[in-house]
């Protein structure tokens, strides 16, 4: 029996996996660039534990999530863990959540496309290649957030019909003295801007929007894929909201730059039950 994670700051999914099947929950997201040890501790003991089946022996966890790229902060998520559920405990980042779900021990080129963006080159075994995502202001191209980040520029910079523009404001109960607010005052503006990603789903019949998306896919591919060496021949695959819901377009940018799509999943979460099912050895 084991439990895997995928974690992210506002919720965490989890799989308990046995021979026979796979139990899910939900919890409260744990992320230690926000979160205490205690705070992560306690989420474990009042929102995991009385969902697990009584008398449940847990060989091992494998914990996935947004903030654990380094090892004092994976350490905290670890003793967390271990304080509720006295076991092993492995903690990894997102981006291995995406190689281990998406590739599972075949080469390729991992992505996620969701609030944020990142990409790596994975060899089967270990991530061999990494080009920094650099976040909303300075990269994240295709991201939700800077999806965002660009409709509402256009916005204000009266580069929308203005239907759209109106549509938008009321849709959201948005002011451009609003947006302003959100984005340079307020706490979390890239989780402000991909809250808007919807709308431009709504609306991706508008050549306006198609060509919004068109353009950073196309950035996507240009500063990070084709960064990787072995891009042309290794197939790409991606995890998350704007990969998933965008995949038509996402495919057609790929056509253009000659490069093979692999999956396009909306969560890493059934990617890794089946690699854990495959492969588990107890760490």
């Amino acid at each position: 029996m084991i439990l895997i994670a995928d974690s992210g700051s506002t919720q965490t999914k989890w799989a308990l996996v046995t021979d026979e099947a796979t139990q899910r929950f939900r919890t409260p997201g744990m992320n230690p660039y926000y979160q205490t040890e205690a705070e992560m501790e306690e989420t474990i003991r009042r929102a995991l534990l009385p969902q697990l089946p009584p008398g449940a022996r847990v060989e091992a966890v494998y914990f996935y999530g947004a903030g654990c790229a380094f090892p004092e902060k994976n350490r905290s998520v670890e003793k967390a863990i271990q304080a509720n559920i006295p076991t092993k405990v492995c903690v990894q980042s997102d981006l291995w959540a995406a190689a281990h779900a998406l590739c599972g021990t075949e080469a390729g080129i991992p992505c996620i496309l969701g609030t944020g963006s990142n990409s790596c080159l994975y060899d089967g075994h270990q991530i061999c290649e990494q080009v920094s995502p650099l976040g909303f202001i300075l990269g994240d191209e295709g991201s939700g957030a800077v999806l965002g980040r660009k409709l509402v520029g256009d916005c204000l910079k009266r580069q929308m019909p203005a239907q759209l523009v109106q549509a938008l404001f009321e849709t959201y109960g948005l002011t451009p003295e609003r947006i302003l607010e959100k984005v340079y005052r307020q706490p979390f503006p890239n989780r402000f801007l991909a809250s808007l990603v919807p709308f431009i789903k709504a609306h991706i019949q508008e050549e306006v929007m198609q060509r919004l998306v068109d353009e950073e896919f196309m950035r996507f591919f240009q500063r990070n894929v084709l960064m990787y060496t072995g891009h042309d021949r290794l197939s790409i695959h991606f995890v998350g909201s704007v990969a998933y819901h965008f995949s038509g377009i996402l495919q057609t940018v790929a056509q253009r730059l000659s490069l093979q799509i692999g999956h396009i999943e909306a969560s890493p979460l059934d990617g890794l039950v089946e690699f854990y099912r495959r492969i588990h050895r107890p760490l």
